[in-house]
């Protein structure tokens, strides 16, 4: 069965993209790749990517001290913090108060996705800087996680299949040791029930993923040990259990692997 053929089946349930090709970054299988959904926390990639371009620059330090604190300036005005009871981080709600070094609260933000741990490093990157990271487009980092006040007015991040895949292949072709650290934190994501679940076991995969109320996305680089690493990057927002639609993008992710020798051969 073809990715075509894994849209069919859902097809009307929702909104769903799919964008598939290599390391150079051209597409060989694309579905809708260009409508945005939102972004849910598919956008915590982009801010590492902003965070170590300011450590570059010298601007921040990996080991830099950062009191864990729960109060954020609005993008719509006033003040917000992040809801604890959805965020499934617990480890920097545990240091509130504390400090942590910027390093560990990047780990936090992508391994295991902290909606905290992402405010936090997004409140010394900068949503300006972040949202260059998607390089223009219909994809845009616009507010933090949780925060309301700027929802309800609507400001929201957005992130299309293309999109995330752009920024993947960024980070896929980045040869310093800020690629090597992205890439490895995208390694060690503990929430593997997307894009990871039906491949061999073993296999490398660098992906930051996101969820929330009808939302199910993944964007990973795939790095199989006998053919050359491909991008996919997959969002669906639709009225499928959240156990389906994980379902479907471990099965186009399948689909891409079991055509890994041949990518341009899929349909």
């Amino acid at each position: 069965m073809g990715i075509a053929d894994l849209l069919r089946e859902v097809d009307g349930s929702g909104e769903f993209g799919v964008c598939l090709g290599r390391l150079d970054g051209v597409p060989v299988f694309e579905h809708d790749a260009e409508r945005t959904h939102y972004s849910a926390s598919t956008m915590k990639l982009p801010v590492a990517m902003a965070m170590m371009r300011k450590v570059e620059a010298g601007e921040l330090a990996l080991d830099q001290p950062v009191t864990v604190h729960n109060d954020f300036t609005s993008a719509a005005g006033g003040r917000f913090g992040v809801n604890p009871a959805e965020d499934e981080a617990p480890a920097t709600w545990k240091q509130m108060g504390q400090q942590v070094s910027l390093g560990w609260l990047a780990t936090e933000m992508i391994t295991r996705s902290s909606n905290l741990a992402t405010d936090l490093v997004l409140e010394l990157v900068g949503v300006e800087a972040a949202d260059a990271e998607l390089g223009g487009g219909p994809s845009a980092i616009r507010r933090g996680i949780d925060d309301a006040a700027a929802q309800r007015a609507g400001i929201s991040n957005e992130m299309s299949p293309a999109g995330l895949a752009r920024v993947l292949v960024a980070v896929g072709n980045q040869k310093d040791a800020s690629g090597d650290y992205l890439r490895d934190l995208l390694a060690g994501n503990q929430w593997n029930g997307e894009i990871p679940a039906m491949l061999p076991e073993g296999t490398r995969v660098e992906h930051k993923n996101g969820w929330d109320t009808r939302i199910r996305h993944d964007g990973g680089i795939i790095r199989p040990s006998d053919a050359s690493p491909f991008v996919l990057a997959v969002c669906t927002t639709s009225d499928l259990p959240d156990a389906e639609a994980q379902k479907l993008i471990a099965s186009i992710a399948l689909e891409a692997w079991n055509h890994r020798h041949d990518l341009e051969a899929i349909r």
